[in-house]
């Protein structure tokens, strides 16, 4: 059993979650919440383990083939897990296992079973039960294995709505992940400024985004990094990464580790020379303006809705002033002709996943509250054959933060990674004349 992960949030966190879960569940009932399965790359290979994020949240286990199931009756509420029994031969091979005999203690549990034995103690533990709560299509082995039980519950419930609402507003404890996340992230995107120069590799790039991850305690990124020069920002999820960089083009990095599986996600674009041209500022500028309005915006009480709003009358404003639009701002936003140029929502929750779970609400207007994370990055995409004018053809950006909503407000978790023109232009410019020294 990897023990990193877990030592990162107290056993306490796991148990609380647990009781918060049994609270929601109804009289009489079952619940359960199956692990992430090793997933094959090749041949004898898989693809490095990640565990799903439901089940780490309420268990702190980072083993795959485990189940979790919680009772809840009158009598009483147990927690019990199955998991894959100790095998020295296969750990030999595979690695350490935490095992049945250990579970219970390690993982704060009522019982543990062997994995194999699932059908068999569901049965005897279940048999009785009228409602089962199960997430059915979210992992196929799980529903494969519970198509083998012999009971026949009156009714079957799917527990995700209340434990997303319960991942959407983090503890404390997961604050101070997050923010380390975001911290060593925001390292990254400072380390990819100082190396970026032109006839490189995006890929080359990319390189450096993942050894300062791992240079802090994060082995891993929390998705597909994406570096993106020219016209390759326009290209919202571009992960090819292997073009040259250019001189006189911006290069686009959407990159975020992965620090104790909670995730950061930031987004800088800047020139590859280090200075931008005229028209690469204007547009540039444009999205910092839009950006720095909605982080004011998204506070307790607004919307996502209400920041987004803003943001696309300022960039359609800004558009018609540069001359890539014409016409009414009201009109055109009725029409919605920013939509060639902004296809993208404003931003999204952040946590245990990348694209973290949560009710949005109706056209994202949920009221924020307090303990919420999430993205704010707004962008300009503008194709290479747009007719318009032609200096601004090609131009890619995206500016994006993480934000913690506050009781005063909010609070910019990754403002290490500079976005001001006159910064990122300094710090590039002085680490090139540091490198020809």
């Amino acid at each position: 059993m990897d023990l990193a992960y877990s030592a990162a949030l107290p056993q306490e966190e796991f148990i609380e979650r647990r009781r918060r879960v049994w609270a929601q569940m109804q009289p009489n009932s079952a619940l359960l919440v199956f692990s992430e399965i090793e997933k094959r790359r090749n041949n004898d290979c898989e693809f490095p383990f990640r565990q799903d994020s439901y089940f780490w949240y309420l268990t702190g286990f980072h083993e795959p083939n485990a189940v979790l199931l919680l009772i809840n009756t009158e009598q009483a509420k147990k927690a019990i897990m199955f998991l894959r029994p100790r095998d020295p031969l296969l750990e030999t091979w595979h690695g350490r296992r935490l095992g049945v005999e250990r579970a219970p203690q390690q993982l704060a549990l009522d019982d543990a079973y062997s994995i194999d034995d699932f059908n068999a103690v569901l049965s005897e533990e279940c048999n009785n039960l009228s409602v089962l709560y199960h997430a059915a299509g979210l992992h196929p082995w799980a529903d494969e294995l519970l198509a083998g039980s012999a009971i026949d519950f009156a009714e079957v419930l799917d527990w995700r709505p209340f434990v997303n609402e319960m991942r959407l507003i983090k503890s404390l404890n997961e604050i101070r992940l997050i923010q380390q996340a975001a911290q060593i992230s925001a390292l990254a995107h400072l380390k990819a400024m100082q190396e970026t120069r032109p006839n490189r590799l995006e890929y080359e790039i990319e390189s450096e985004i993942l050894h300062e991850f791992n240079r802090h305690g994060a082995r891993f990124a929390a998705y597909n990094s994406i570096v993106a020069s020219g016209e390759n920002a326009c290209i919202l999820h571009y992960t090819e990464n292997d073009q040259v960089l250019k001189d006189g083009d911006l290069v686009l990095i959407d990159a975020g580790c992965e620090f104790a599986l909670y995730a950061g996600d930031i987004t800088r674009t800047f020139p590859v020379n280090g200075k931008f041209t005229q028209a690469q500022r204007e547009v540039y500028a444009l999205v910092l303006s839009a950006q720095k309005r909605a982080i004011e915006l998204l506070v307790p009480g607004a919307s996502i809705k209400k920041a987004n709003d803003e943001v696309i009358r300022i960039k359609v404003q800004g558009l018609i002033e540069l001359g890539i639009l014409q016409g009414d701002v009201d009109e055109l936003i009725e029409q919605k002709a920013y939509r060639r140029f902004y296809m993208h929502g404003l931003g999204h929750w952040l946590g245990l996943d990348v694209h973290d779970v949560g009710e949005y609400g109706e056209e994202r207007g949920r009221t924020l509250e307090i303990g919420m994370v999430l993205t704010v990055e707004p962008g300009l995409y503008i194709p290479k054959d747009a007719d318009i004018p032609t200096e601004y053809q090609g131009i890619g950006v995206r500016i994006e933060d993480n934000l913690l909503i506050t009781e005063y407000g909010n609070k910019i978790l990754t403002a290490a990674v500079p976005k001001e023109i006159d910064e990122i232009e300094y710090l590039m410019q002085k680490n090139q004349e540091f490198s020809k020294m």
